[in-house]
């Protein structure tokens, strides 16, 4: 219930020097006060004994913080614990919070508080969540743009014009026999397409916010000691995949993580493509060929050394990257299905670092940060999709009233992006992935 106290730790588990927990609700005060004896002034540290409240025991020195509402992140009166991080210290004054009448915090249930409170939109509240979950710079940035209202101005900007259009379409419904300006009715369709435009442009980013919020895939794919689990290695700096001149070596798909640039990559080395010699190596490279479907980038890997191989040349199509390894062997084909291959010497190092600048590009083509706000999650791109269908179905309504309708429905549509309308189906997938405490 919104009137509970909740707490939460909010920093790290484990010994610490600091643990910090966060409390809110209407009687957060009435809690403090019974802990620390009384209230410090709004938004100032105060050093505070804290006693448990039947023994009156001292559980910890600690710094109390005292936010009360609106003024707080949830909106509703909040304070801050900064316990001593030990253990002993942390389950004293968790017991002692619980007697008092609070209650431990679900999942996402302070920012779930924020949005009902009106703190934040649906939108901000997912930046948020992605800023806790972010890897690399980029996403980072994209998760604090979002987090700082981006895509709540982009999409609310959309609501209000599409409101006042839906209002405009009303008064020719209700005042038809009046003295309405003259193509009132066709300037409403006349923007409303205009509307449907931008939101078509907005999809057709090909989805770079959800690619870079949650990684892009690259699947390495070659014959058996084409070098693959030596190119894997020398990518990641470390030995991940096991290295041997014995051919079928790698059953199984091995990934690593790397940070492109800003990106997030899962790097996949993959089962050597031939005429599988048992079961096993058979299950292998199908799921090599599954991964290479399933990837956002296929690496066709060739040994210079050796003829090209038909299993591979199969996968290479002019969005391929097309990589010859051991160029210190021999020197690369200069075409492989008409694109030239990048050389590569995981021995020498040659080819090392261009090969990295140019999966850097791949990525930053498929999922970089751009200027404009992104889109990050398929909810929103279904509710546009939505939107813009109805939009569609506006130019060709025969009547106004249904013209009126197919703005109604598209503004829903829009609403259950910011949480404005009809999200309840929704809340518990938003805040149920936030981390206890936030």
């Amino acid at each position: 219930m919104m009137n509970d106290v909740i707490f939460a730790l909010a920093s790290g588990a484990g010994r610490a020097a600091v643990a910090v927990l966060r409390l809110s609700g209407a009687g957060t005060a009435g809690v403090i006060g019974a802990l620390a004896g009384r209230l410090p002034a709004p938004r100032r540290a105060s050093l505070r004994r804290l006693r448990a409240p039947v023994t009156a025991e001292v559980l910890d020195e600690a710094l109390l913080l005292w936010f009360p509402g609106p003024g707080s992140y949830t909106g509703e009166d909040s304070a801050e614990l900064h316990l001593h991080g030990g253990p002993a210290v942390l389950a004293g004054v968790t017991e002692a919070l619980v007697a008092l009448g609070a209650r431990p915090a679900e999942p996402g249930e302070f920012t779930r508080r924020a949005f009902l409170q009106g703190r934040l939109d649906l939108t901000a509240a997912e930046g948020i969540a992605d800023l806790i979950e972010a890897e690399t710079v980029a996403q980072r940035r994209q998760a604090l743009r979002q987090a700082g209202g981006a895509l709540a101005a982009l999409y609310g900007g959309w609501t209000a014009r599409l409101t006042a259009l839906l209002a405009r379409q009303e008064a020719f419904i209700e005042f038809e026999t009046e003295d309405l300006p003259a193509g009132l009715d066709a300037e409403v369709a006349a923007a409303a397409a205009v509307l449907a435009g931008e939101i078509a442009v907005h999809l057709a980013e090909g989805g770079r916010g959800e690619r870079l919020r949650t990684g892009l895939e690259i699947a390495i794919l070659g014959a058996p000691n084409a070098g693959k689990s030596s190119l894997l290695n020398a990518l990641a700096g470390r030995d991940a995949a096991i290295v041997s001149a014995r051919a079928g070596t790698t059953r199984d798909v091995v990934e690593v993580r790397l940070d492109l640039d800003g990106v997030p990559v899962t790097l996949a080395d993959t089962a050597g493509l031939r005429e599988a010699a048992d079961e096993i190596e058979a299950e292998g490279i199908r799921r090599a060929r599954r991964r290479a479907e399933e990837a956002d980038l296929v690496l066709a890997l060739f040994a210079a050394d050796r003829p090209l191989d038909a299993e591979t040349l199969a996968w290479v199509r002019p969005e391929t990257l097309v990589v010859a390894s051991k160029a210190d062997l021999a020197t690369p084909a200069a075409l492989i299905a008409g694109i030239v291959p990048l050389p590569v010497s995981v021995l020498s190092g040659a080819g090392l670092a261009a090969l990295r600048a140019r999966l850097a590009a791949e990525a930053a083509a498929r999922a970089g940060l751009t200027a404009m706000a992104s889109l990050t999650r398929p909810r929103h791109r279904a509710a546009l999709q939505e939107a813009a269908a109805w939009l569609k179905e506006l130019e060709a309504a025969p009547l106004p009233e249904l013209r009126a309708e197919a703005l109604r429905a598209a503004l829903r549509a829009l609403g259950r992006i910011t949480g404005a309308v009809g999200v309840e189906a929704v809340l518990d997938a938003v805040f149920g992935t936030f981390c206890i405490g936030k």
